[in-house]
């Protein structure tokens, strides 16, 4: 049997240019799949500390700030920044917009550390009982919408994220650590902001005696479907979540918060909060049904989950409060529902008020120890993140006999 080679394909100009115009436009307009989402990217900006801002920002003749990348940035830009640390004098204002479709992206470029220190900005740290002004509060000042920033490590700034009336954001496996004021906080009319696997710690506010400075606050404003996955939140001066005077409902889950309200720091007069899960208080207290679920509170100064006044009705499930210094779950203020949730050796189990509850540690018994649980050291929790940013896997307070009672990260 012969075979005969086929003629090579002939090309039209008119073929030759609908090639290159496919070609042009699939270069111009890539995507980018995140999760189950593919968003359009339309350009890449990289920006190095040995960078220049008046190159084109490519990998091979990157920018040096950040700032020039974010004001170049447009719907669809990916800002990909090279390891190392950033050190401007004053703060990142990120004011322009990405899209649903195409979100304006910050990250660092593969696996390498990129830090951002704002120790050099302002107000690091301003004056005792001195106001921070709006616009320079955070290493990064957000007022977009439709950003994503991940893998940022955040240090010394004015807060380390401060958000203003800013929506659609994604804040994914940031650390944000040792600020002069709160890790990230979101304020105003913000909406849709989902914080996922957040490691804030460190952070205080000598200005104010201790008493602002949180891991993550959403906070003084409103909006629907802010949502915080998998955070951890420690060692920080006034709580580890904060929601006051926010007045719409915020989910919480697979999320913990240990060691706050401490003053580490040695600050005079020290009025650090120390409440594991703050969930409202204001004045006048503003009703806002929160939602907690699977997250643990423990060794914090104060309350491990309260409402701290929020009249609200919350649903509080499947959480686990130990050894807090005050109260494990106090929701005497609210009408809130308790299901599932587990207090261990904490000064007090519960005040429940007229919130009611069912399934908890203390509708099954009286008093709970140690004893009754199958792990109690912090190793693996406190641990190095797995792989795709989540928190380690661990059998830490979950009970021996009830393993459907209180958060498991098993």
């Amino acid at each position: 049997m012969t075979t005969t080679a086929s003629a090579p394909r002939r090309w039209t100009r008119k073929a030759v240019l609908a090639l290159a115009a496919l070609t042009a436009a699939a270069a111009a307009t890539a995507f980018v799949f995140t999760g189950t989402q593919a968003f359009a990217q339309t350009a890449t900006i990289t920006v190095a500390t040995n960078g220049n801002d008046a190159n084109p920002g490519t990998v091979d003749s990157p920018l040096k700030t950040i700032q020039a990348a974010v004001d170049k940035a447009a719907p669809g830009t990916v800002i990909q920044i090279r390891g190392g640390t950033y050190a401007p004098s004053t703060n990142i204002q990120v004011n322009s917009n990405g899209t649903a479709s195409a979100p304006i992206t910050m990250r660092a470029y593969g696996t390498e550390k990129v830090v951002i220190d704002g120790e050099n900005m302002p107000y690091t740290p301003g004056a005792v009982d001195s106001s921070i002004p709006r616009a320079d509060r955070g290493a990064l000042h957000v007022e977009g919408d439709h950003w994503r920033f991940e893998r940022l490590e955040i240090i010394h700034g004015p807060y380390a994220i401060f958000a203003l009336d800013s929506n659609n954001n994604v804040y994914d496996r940031l650390i944000t650590r040792d600020n002069y004021e709160s890790g990230l906080h979101i304020q105003g009319a913000s909406s849709n902001n989902r914080i996922v696997n957040l490691d804030s710690y460190g952070n205080r506010d000598p200005r104010k005696n201790g008493e602002s400075a949180d891991g993550l606050a959403i906070k003084e404003g409103s909006g629907t479907g802010n949502t915080v996955i998998g955070a951890r939140l420690w060692n920080n001066a006034d709580d580890g979540f904060d929601a006051w005077e926010f007045l719409s409902p915020i989910r919480i889950e697979d999320s913990v918060a240990y060691g706050n309200g401490y003053n580490y720091w040695n600050i005079p007069n020290y009025s650090g909060d120390g409440n594991g899960f703050k969930m409202g208080g204001g004045d006048p207290d503003p009703a806002a049904n929160h939602v907690v679920v699977n997250s643990m509170a423990w060794k914090n100064s104060a309350h491990g989950f309260t409402d701290n006044g929020n009249p609200g009705s919350m649903q509080i499930s499947r959480s686990t409060a130990w050894k807090n210094g005050k109260t494990g779950f106090d929701f005497d203020s609210s009408t809130s529902t308790l299901t599932a949730n587990l207090a261990v050796n904490n000064a007090a189990p519960v005040a429940l008020g007229s919130s009611t509850g069912s399934g908890n540690s203390w509708n099954i018994k009286s008093k709970w120890v140690d004893a009754d649980l199958a792990n109690t050291s912090t190793s693996a929790i406190t641990g190095a993140r797995a792989s795709d940013g989540s928190i380690p896997s661990t059998n830490f307070l979950v009970p021996k006999s009830y393993p459907n009672l209180g958060a498991t990260f098993v």
